[in-house]
């Protein structure tokens, strides 16, 4: 893909504007950034040969979660807070979780529901249940299709997607990683292929048939074109972390999925001509499939609530897998801290000390009036990034005892940033003021809070 093609991907939406500083938001993408967090569901022939990469040999009878039930898992992941839902529909290995029609590689070559079952189906159907929004995976790559590395397998990929796409009702989100080629059954050749992983797949191609089916669904990938990368697995944007981000190849030239310089993707681009937001994915276990030996080191509630402020705290959205195990279940290992972590979230965020007094504007210095004294540590601040993000430093002050004192400060807002102060701050008055800008910025939200333990 050269750079022509991939500016034609992002479309108009994702340029800067006339006389704007900033690239600005799509409304796909407008939408995508008030969802905050969102669930992984990595399953598939791995869960039963305690594989993280199938080689695409494995017999499709292993997959059998006799108890399966897709209405506890989201039940589950509801009560976390997450508010979507993405199903890896296929992995490396090229098993399917839905019966489709391109291999038989799928559950329909499985012992479960006596090879009528369809998993995205009744994830999807479970998710919308409880009002969650519901996003497939589908690796690119496939170590079980005979036709990978041929022109062909383009268009099988294309028919998997196109399934995907109109079988299921509306899709929010689109993910494509960046592991493609290397050693592989391939329909019993057992060889390494190799690709070009900016050209083989067309990638302009398949997201402009993702438009077509669904153009409400943001597309993630390393480089867009709706969602970036943060290039880590561990679940941390970068502080400063800008919405706006211009891919470079990993060495320095023409970008690709695939093909990043991982170290610019926490941070994005200031003054970047697209608006390209990070997602932090991260398992909740060490590895991204369920492993029984795994268990002893799931994620505890602190490590969630420490991760939801560096990604979700920082502006980016958090993407947080939680792997069913072979019964078809979420592990008690798993849930106990997941309905913990909702519960911390609700407790600590359902009273907003600040919750209906307007916020004064001065120049520009931001100030809330409380009508009485109020303790709190944790704020939550806004910006309006329909123009863009435009705020490059800022302070906030509290009123204490009758002395203004520097509680927070910080360089990028964006759609949010949090502060968790590590003390009780008590004020009746409360300023935030703008320090640098590259235009006339917008605060929309000044919250305070109180953590609960």
């Amino acid at each position: 893909m050269d750079r022509r093609q991939f500016l034609a991907t992002l479309g108009a939406a994702a340029l800067p504007a006339v006389g704007s500083a900033n690239a600005l938001p799509s409304e796909r993408q407008l939408r995508w950034h008030e969802l905050e967090t969102t669930a992984f569901l990595h399953f598939t022939v791995n869960t039963f040969t305690d594989k993280e990469w199938g080689y695409g040999d494995e017999d499709p009878a292993i997959f059998n979660p006799a108890k399966f039930d897709a209405d506890a898992i989201v039940t589950t992941l509801d009560r976390a807070g997450m508010r979507g839902v993405i199903l890896t529909c296929k992995h490396h290995d090229g098993f399917c979780l839905w019966p489709t029609a391109t291999t038989d590689h799928s559950v329909r070559a499985s012992k479960w529901r006596d090879g009528k079952g369809d998993v995205v189906r009744e994830i999807a159907d479970a998710a919308r249940r409880r009002g969650l929004g519901v996003g497939v995976y589908l690796s690119p790559w496939d170590r079980n299709n005979a036709a990978y590395g041929r022109p062909e397998y383009v268009e099988i990929y294309r028919r998997q997607l196109t399934e995907l796409l109109t079988r299921y009702g509306p899709i929010f989100e689109v993910w494509h990683d960046g592991a493609n080629g290397g050693d592989g059954y391939y329909g019993g050749a057992r060889e390494k292929r190799t690709i070009d992983r900016n050209t083989y797949y067309d990638w302009p191609g398949t997201w402009a048939l993702v438009r077509k089916l669904q153009p409400d669904a943001v597309i993630f990938s390393d480089i867009g074109p709706d969602i970036r990368w943060v290039g880590n697995e561990k679940g941390i944007a970068g502080d400063p972390c800008w919405m706006a981000y211009d891919p470079v190849g990993a060495d320095g030239g023409m970008a690709g999925v695939g093909n990043v310089r991982e170290k610019d993707s926490p941070t994005g681009t200031r003054h970047g001509s697209h608006w390209l937001p990070p997602e932090c994915d991260v398992s909740i276990r060490p590895g991204w499939f369920w492993h029984e030996r795994e268990n002893p080191r799931v994620k505890t509630t602190r490590d969630l609530v420490n991760l939801y402020f560096q990604s979700v705290g920082r502006g980016a959205n958090l993407l947080l897998n939680v792997p069913p195990n072979r019964d078809g279940l979420l592990s008690t290992w798993d849930t106990t801290p997941l309905e913990a972590f909702g519960r911390w979230r609700r407790a600590t965020f359902e009273v907003n000390h600040a919750a209906g007094v307007p916020l004064k504007r001065q120049g520009d210095d931001f100030t809330l009036d409380l009508k009485r004294p109020a303790a709190f540590n944790v704020i939550r601040v806004r910006e309006d990034i329909r123009q863009g993000q435009r705020i490059d430093a800022f302070t906030i002050y509290a009123e204490v005892d009758g002395n203004w004192e520097t509680i927070a400060e910080a360089t990028s807002i964006g759609p949010r940033r949090l502060f968790r102060l590590g003390r009780n701050v008590t004020a009746g008055r409360v300023r935030l003021r703008i320090a640098q800008q590259s235009a006339k910025a917008e605060i929309t939200e000044l919250a305070l809070f109180a953590e609960q333990p």
